[in-house]
């Protein structure tokens, strides 16, 4: 393929998949949103005509023990299971008991453990149950509905749905206007064959060829 069309469908591509990436943030966060204030679980994506081609779960944060002051969970450690404290260049708790205890705590949804032996719980320090991820939701295609969704998009059966389009920073429209783009962008690409054509049949060594540069750059301006 030549260079010069590849070099026009990277940067057409680029700047599709630039537009395409900020509308799916806006995109994404109203439906988190929307799921959220809704109390939705999850919801299926239906082509016009019906045809489901996705299913959107949203992933609710789940609380989770984590330690948020090293020296006094290190400090409530020695003093109650001294052997899981190990020296090194610092002193520290194993790795593998701080697991098996915030797994513990986690299990209980409270900083605290009870002695296997005596069944006293005791609070531990410098831990607290917290979210470790934030809520989020995800896209599961049907095994067709990537197909699905690429023939709706070809047919303009999508063309009631806010999908990007280069349009130079402004709202994005809908409608006709992605066959358009089509359109436009074959007749660049055809253009831009034909110019190549030209350059390899040596018109830089044509008399006007000066004045097309003078005039090419005069209109850039």
């Amino acid at each position: 393929m030549d260079m010069q069309q590849l070099a026009l469908e990277e940067a057409a591509l680029k700047t599709l998949a630039d537009t395409i990436m900020d509308r799916l943030k806006v995109v994404k966060a109203e439906m988190q949103e929307a799921l959220t204030t809704g109390g939705v679980g999850r919801v299926d994506a239906n082509l016009p005509d019906g045809t489901k081609v996705a299913t959107i779960s949203r992933t609710d944060s789940k609380p989770a023990a984590v330690v948020v002051d090293p020296d006094a969970f290190l400090a409530w450690v020695r003093a109650n299971s001294p052997h899981n404290v190990v020296s090194r260049l610092v002193t520290e708790v194993r790795p593998a008991y701080t697991t098996a205890l915030l797994a513990e705590m986690t299990a209980a949804g409270t900083a605290e453990v009870s002695d296997r032996e005596t069944g006293v719980v005791a609070e531990v320090p410098g831990v607290e149950i917290r979210a470790t991820r934030s809520t989020t939701h995800s896209v599961r295609p049907t095994k067709t509905g990537r197909d699905q969704i690429a023939e709706a998009w070809r047919t303009g059966a999508l063309s009631h749905l806010s999908l990007p389009q280069i349009a130079g920073g402004t709202t994005p429209k809908t409608g006709g206007e992605t066959e358009m783009l089509r359109k436009r962008l074959a007749e660049l690409e055809e253009r831009d064959r034909w110019l190549s054509a030209l350059e390899a049949a040596g018109v830089d060594n044509w008399e006007g060829w000066d004045n097309a540069v003078e005039l090419s750059e005069d209109g850039a301006e």
